[in-house]
């Protein structure tokens, strides 16, 4: 794949991790954590954050910080894109 899909390693298993299953947590570090264990990868938590940063960069997720309404504390949730969707498809094809 051309763009930014050739940028980092960690790129297409992260879109695929959040193609496959919910990735929900409390706060960035269990959500990192959380990630990491669902990926066949071996990368470091701090290598997971900039694969995050650059799908959010990318367009191909939705910022993971989230403050539902009426809720006292923000939890963190990745979340594709259409075109993060798109792309996983891709991928898996």
């Amino acid at each position: 794949m051309s763009g930014i899909l050739d940028a980092s390693p960690l790129l297409g298993p992260l879109l695929m991790v959040i193609f496959r299953q919910r990735v929900t947590a409390p706060d960035s570090d269990s959500g990192l954590a959380h990630l990491a264990a669902s990926s066949d990868r071996e990368a470091s938590v701090d290598d997971w954050r900039m694969a995050v940063a650059e799908a959010l960069a990318g367009g191909y997720v939705h910022d993971p910080v989230r403050l539902p309404a009426g809720a006292l504390q923000c939890h963190w949730h990745l979340e594709l894109t259409p075109r993060g969707v798109e792309a996983a498809r891709r991928l898996q094809a």
